[in-house]
């Protein structure tokens, strides 16, 4: 018969609908699975009949034999007693009496079975026990090995074979020698090692230890897919336990191990493998590629594990029970597995279990050790300065927060200043409903049906595609996740920096806490600014806040009303008078950082806000900071004067200080702390003159600029690397802190002098000679009485 069924053609496959061809696959895979089933079935019952073949006891057939003969004898026996009618009631009676208590003396002992079988459901367990048949074990019951049964006509028949029994009396013997023997040996002393002999012994074996972590280290270094396992064994090192040794091997493999992870270890995070990905078949490389990751990130584990416990051993002051390593040389060891976290925690930020290490490293911070607390700190703070993305930050930041927090603000202040070097400058701010809405990227199928072609539809579609690949492809961070990581790490910050400002006003953290506000204030929500201004004025006002500290809340102010608070109606007047009063009080020695924050406070308040500062108040600063220049360091005067330039360039009649004659009435009066009532157009910068003869020549130029009234051009213009540079800038250029001069100052070659001879100092002869005379001649030093001189002058 001919097969009509034709193949289906192309247009018929792809008019065929998509639930048909699910229905298929499913129908094929129902299929398969149901023959999985079945073999299965078959596999576990191929399994149970040898497991009940296995426990049946066979029985061979010359038993079965005697069965049979026995049971005929039975028989014969019963044919031959007599019937119970023809039998006396006092033999009957007895019979029965003698069949109850039949005991072992008078059952067949060759049969297993008891002896009333139809009695056991009224049997207890003792007289069951009573009836089983006694055996005398003479010899030992022997092991057997069990062997693979054989399979003939009657069924399966199991094999088994006895188990060799060692002659025991002889070991004994052995052992007895053994131990005479040790004892003998241990009788013999130990020879006695001279300090010399010892440091070279443990020179030599520390040398040993050196070269095989050394070969070790390179082998996995040249293969680390092959030499895997080689990690174990470099690990297990980490237990050495020669007393003489045992610190510096440990020591030597926990760096020798941190930096072969951080060679060896990828650039992405390795996952488990699900049990689908397990049972799939792989190809050799794919298979060894797995067994690399899987063993890295198993020895990675143990490794960060034995560095924890190094550390909670040395921490809670508890030894091993080997007692190898004393307490002393644990410290050493500790501060070297924080060095080894340290460096995996900035190196691995993309790599498994980074959150354990920023777990340990972060209460580490706060350690009273001032090592292992510097060591972290600098640490989080490569971390925050090099992460891009914000993971990591965001990480270190939770963990702060919840480590301030847990400890009742009790820490550090050094634990919340590394907030001030993360890379956050932009976050989400609050937008329109417009903003907010997801922006359409690709349309939807009913848009392209109601839209474009059917060949518009497909060109589209291929678009779409590749868009999608293109994008997978370039596998870089969005700059709205990046945003949305920034948002969520500054909130937990300002929600840390409000919690102190709320519940610790009087704790040693709150500088640190008005130094971050200064810096990320520009960055508050709106709706904060009110309540945080009032908070701030209350902290200048209360009086218990050192003059940084003031400065720091003055800062932050000014960062506030100079960002989204421009809209805020709010007159910072007081801010002003404060800084205004705080500038006599800084300090003008060598720790004169506060200069920088006064720049940056004047940066804000002035140059930023020129339109809402009166004459007034900028006559009076400039007053004031002149005055101020004369008492710093030369760093500080330039940037002072940098400040000052900048007030004659953006407020109008500044040069009112260069005349020497009063405008209006009043008198200038320096000691008052009000800037509009100190009546500043009535004086004269005169210290301007005195910093003109200044030691440092860039002092002297910037007072001769000021001079001639901060000319842009001209004779009395700036370079242009100083016309150029911020305040701040200057401040940091010129800085004295490398107890060095800049600009250097210039060698003074020495001149050559002009020899002449003693003969020629004089023309005239006696007076030379009298003169050598004079030198010749020994003088003696008589001792001085001054009473003797007094009373002589005082007669004559």
């Amino acid at each position: 018969r001919k097969n009509t069924k034709r193949v289906p053609s192309f247009r018929k496959l792809l008019r065929t609908s998509q639930i048909k061809l699910d229905n298929k696959l499913k129908n094929k895979q129902y299929k398969q699975k149901s023959a999985a089933k079945k073999y299965r079935k078959e596999q576990k019952k191929l399994r149970e009949a040898v497991r009940d073949a296995i426990s049946r006891k066979p029985f061979p057939l010359e038993e079965s034999k005697k069965k049979q003969v026995a049971r005929k004898w039975e028989e014969k026996e019963e044919e031959d007693a007599l019937p119970l009618d023809m039998m006396d009631e006092d033999d009957l009676k007895l019979m029965e009496d003698l069949a109850q208590r039949a005991s072992f003396l008078t059952r067949d002992l060759s049969s297993n079975e008891p002896v009333h079988v139809k009695k056991r459901k009224h049997e207890s367990v003792i007289e069951k026990y009573e009836k089983v048949p006694r055996r005398l074990q003479t010899e030992p019951e022997k092991e057997l090995i069990h062997l693979l049964p054989i399979k003939d006509k009657s069924g399966i028949i199991p094999q088994a074979v006895e188990k060799p029994v060692l002659n025991i009396a002889h070991d004994e013997e052995d052992d007895a020698e053994d131990t005479e023997e040790a004892e003998d040996f241990n009788e013999e002393p130990l020879p006695v090692l001279t300090p010399e002999e010892m440091a070279a012994q443990r020179r030599q074996k520390l040398q040993e230890r050196k070269v095989h972590i050394a070969a070790l280290a390179s082998a996995i270094l040249s293969e680390p897919d092959s030499n895997i396992k080689r990690l174990k064994e470099l690990r297990a090192m980490l237990m050495e336990q020669d007393a003489n040794v045992a610190v510096i091997v440990r020591k030597l493999v926990m760096v020798s191990l941190m930096e072969i992870f951080k060679d060896i270890a990828p650039s992405y995070k390795i996952r488990p493998l699900t049990e689908a990905e397990k049972a799939t078949k792989v190809k050799k490389e794919t298979q060894k590629l797995r067994e690399f990751e899987e063993g890295l990130v198993s020895q990675y584990k143990f490794y960060l594990e034995n560095l924890e416990q190094t550390i909670k051993d040395w921490k809670q002051r508890k030894l091993k029970k080997s007692n190898v390593i004393s307490l002393k040389a644990y410290k050493g060891l500790a501060e070297v597995a924080v060095k080894c976290l340290c460096e995996l925690l900035v190196a691995l930020p993309h790599f498994n279990f980074h959150n354990n290490i920023i777990v340990l490293i972060v209460p580490l911070m706060n350690d009273p050790s001032k090592m292992i607390s510097e060591l972290c700190v600098e640490a989080v703070k490569k971390l925050f300065k090099q992460d891009k993305l914000g993971y990591a930050s965001l990480g270190v930041v939770k963990v702060i927060s919840g480590l301030v927090r847990g400890r009742n603000y009790d820490v550090r202040p050094e634990v919340l200043k590394v907030f001030l070097h993360l890379r956050i400058k932009e976050v989400e701010l609050q937008k329109d409903s417009e903003d907010i809405a997801p922006k359409k990227k690709f349309m939807t199928y009913k848009e392209k049906r109601k839209n474009l072609s059917r060949m518009q539809r497909k060109w589209k579609k291929a678009e779409e595609k590749l868009e999608r690949e293109l994008l997978e492809a370039e596998a870089s961070e969005s700059k709205e996740k990046k945003l949305k990581l920034h948002t969520e790490t500054l909130n937990i910050v300002f929600v840390t920096y409000f919690r102190i400002l709320k519940k610790a006003q009087k704790s040693p953290l709150l500088p640190a806490v008005l130094e971050g506000l200064a810096k990320f204030a520009h960055l508050i929500n709106v709706e904060f600014f009110d309540d945080l201004l009032i908070v701030l004025h209350s902290l200048i006002a209360s009086g218990d806040l050192s003059y940084r500290e003031s400065l720091h809340c003055v800062l932050s102010a000014f960062h506030i009303l100079s960002g989204q608070g421009d809209v805020l109606n709010i007159d910072p007047m007081k801010f002003y008078t404060h800084l205004y009063k705080t500038l006599f009080s800084l300090h003008a020695g060598g720790t004169n950082e506060d200069i920088g924050i006064v720049l940056q406070c004047l940066d804000v308040m002035f140059a930023k806000r020129r339109k809402q500062v009166s004459q007034q108040r900028a006559l009076a600063f400039l007053k004031r900071l002149s005055i101020l220049a004369l008492h710093v360091l030369p760093n500080s005067s330039v940037g002072i004067l940098a400040t000052n330039r900048v007030f004659m360039q953006t407020f109008p009649r500044m040069d009112l200080l260069l005349d020497n004659e009063s405008q209006g009435s009043g008198v200038y009066l320096p000691e008052l702390d009000e800037p509009e009532h100190c009546n500043a157009q009535n004086t004269a910068l005169w210290e301007l003159h005195l910093l003109q003869r200044h030691y440092h020549p860039t002092v002297q130029k910037f007072a001769s600029h000021l001079i001639a009234g901060a000319p842009a051009e001209g004779s009395g213009a700036l370079p242009l690397d100083l016309s150029q540079r911020s305040a701040t800038e200057l401040f940091e250029t010129y800085c004295m802190k490398g107890m060095t001069f800049n600009p250097p100052v210039a060698a003074v070659t020495p001149r050559r002098k002009d020899t002449f001879l003693q003969k020629d100092s004089f023309l005239d002869e006696e007076l030379n000679k009298q003169l050598q005379q004079h030198i010749s001649e020994t003088v003696a030093h008589k001792p001085l009485d001054f009473a003797k001189h007094l009373k002589e002058s005082s007669l004559a």
